[in-house]
């Protein structure tokens, strides 16, 4: 597969649902692709990461999340996503805007406004395409916890806080059928990843 001067491909969805591995598998079939994640992705944006995902759920208003991930954002873009994209490089990222768009904007008070004011005046980035995978808040929320990762803060804020995200994802997806694509998370990943694979050689040119 071989993609346009500088795709961006994001990958969105709730805690546990499988994205990650999917990016993963996606960047694989892609020669020369970029994979990175957010928050982080460039060293700066790195050290950003660890203070949000980290310590008790309350740790951080929603306020200050938005503030500290439009930096860890900016960092990425700067440094990472937009040298890619520059060079016809495929970037393929863990995670773009849409999630502060659903984890601060629409889940934790009605921030969403001040989240597209920062994005328009920090980032202004959008991706070319963005699959949702879409999946079950209780098994993906086990399977986020089992993960003991360390970087469990927004998991501990319960099932009720997924299930509120699960349904910001899909209403961002009926916002934006144009470059969002929903994916059925709960298969086997390697038939998640044909079909993601599918998705992309459609919208790419031929080799």
């Amino acid at each position: 597969m071989a993609a346009p001067d500088g795709m961006f491909i994001t990958f969105e969805g709730i805690d546990g649902s499988g994205k990650s591995t999917q990016a993963r598998l996606l960047a694989d079939r892609i020669p020369d692709a970029v994979l990175t994640r957010e928050p982080g992705g460039s060293p700066g944006a790195e050290e950003i990461r660890a203070l949000l995902l980290t310590g008790d759920p309350a740790r951080w208003s929603a306020e200050t999340e938005i503030l500290l991930f439009t930096a860890a954002r900016r960092d990425h873009l700067e440094k990472t996503i937009r040298p890619a994209l520059l060079a016809g490089r495929t970037v393929i990222c863990d995670r773009f805007a849409d999630s502060t768009r659903i984890y601060q904007g629409a889940t934790r008070g009605d921030l969403r406004a001040a989240v597209d004011r920062l994005h328009d005046l920090m980032i202004g980035q959008e991706p070319d395409l963005t699959f949702i995978i879409d999946m079950d808040p209780v098994l993906a929320l086990e399977r986020g916890l089992a993960r003991r990762s360390g970087e469990d803060r927004f998991e501990e804020m319960g099932l009720a806080f997924q299930e509120t995200l699960r349904h910001g994802f899909l209403h961002l997806a009926h916002d934006h059928p144009e470059r969002c694509v929903v994916i059925a998370g709960q298969r086997p990943p390697e038939e998640i990843a044909a079909e993601i694979a599918a998705q992309v050689a459609a919208r790419m040119e031929p080799v």
